[in-house]
């Protein structure tokens, strides 16, 4: 049994982050996200679990302060002016690699790697201050949902810590489709078909059907040709533990086919 004065663990969350432009266009995703830091206790630093940092195996960054990476094109100059130069933690870094170790994944650090727009636009928003440590951990897209699972797993001790674990990515993530609707443009049935059975699923906690949601899902694999945005989802959830009680944050879309829902795990 917990000790009354120690803090519970925080939870896991995955958010959605969507198009960079979500920075700076007022959407329901962004409105969250900008009251989501106050929903919390206040971490002694964040994880941050991007589908825009692919490696062969998982590296984590150590840095005094983090750059803020403009991983796109193609976007107004605003959004290429922001900066978020978020404190890093190189402890808590070697740290993270020996858990992961210890489980059986071998992690290297990354001393120069700052935060991509997967990690830096929902930390501006959540903690705009940017004087929460951040550290960014990378995906293997080509080990699928059971690795990054593990992943999470190994990752679950850090809740009791202080540290808030976020997976970003997105619940659904066919950008073959965008043709330049509107950002609040009506989602299409497959979107919503996949969304459902997905959130289902995600509520009983049935990590087995989870795992295999690319042949079991509805336009799984329509919904994400590739599997990196759907990837922090799965460490999120193993991160935990064995029978968390998960709640839908929040759910909207956007341009029709970016669904920007996120799910807190053991949530206050």
């Amino acid at each position: 049994m917990m000790d009354s004065e120690t803090p519970a663990p925080l939870p896991s969350i995955f958010v959605s982050h969507g198009s960079p432009m979500l920075a700076i266009t007022r959407t329901p995703a962004r409105d969250f996200l900008a009251h989501l830091g106050t929903t919390l206790p206040r971490p002694n630093a964040v994880l941050m679990v991007s589908a825009h940092w692919e490696t062969e195996r998982p590296m984590v960054n150590a840095v005094a302060r983090n750059q803020t990476i403009h991983d796109f094109g193609g976007f107004p100059r605003a959004l290429f002016e922001i900066q978020y130069p978020a404190p890093g933690d190189a402890t808590l870094a070697a740290h993270i690699a020996d858990l992961l170790a210890a489980a059986g994944f071998p992690t290297g650090i990354d001393h120069a790697r700052g935060l991509d727009h997967g990690a830096w636009v929902p930390m501006m928003l959540a903690y705009p201050a940017a004087d929460v440590p951040v550290l960014q951990l990378s995906v293997q897209s080509h080990r699928g949902p059971a690795h990054a699972y593990a992943i999470g797993r190994a990752l679950a001790p850090l809740r009791a810590e202080g540290v808030l674990i976020i997976g970003s990515g997105s619940f659904t993530h066919d950008l073959r489709r965008f043709r330049g609707q509107a950002v609040d443009a009506p989602e299409t049935a497959d979107v919503t078909a996949f969304s459902a059975w997905m959130d289902q699923h995600i509520a009983a906690h049935d990590v087995e059907a989870l795992i295999h949601y690319r042949t079991r899902a509805p336009h799984a694999a329509d919904e994400h040709p590739t599997e990196e945005h759907l990837l922090p989802l799965f460490t999120a959830i193993g991160a935990a533990g064995d029978a968390p009680t998960a709640r839908r944050l929040h759910n909207s879309t956007e341009h029709a086919i970016l669904r920007m829902d996120a799910y807190g795990f053991d949530f206050p």
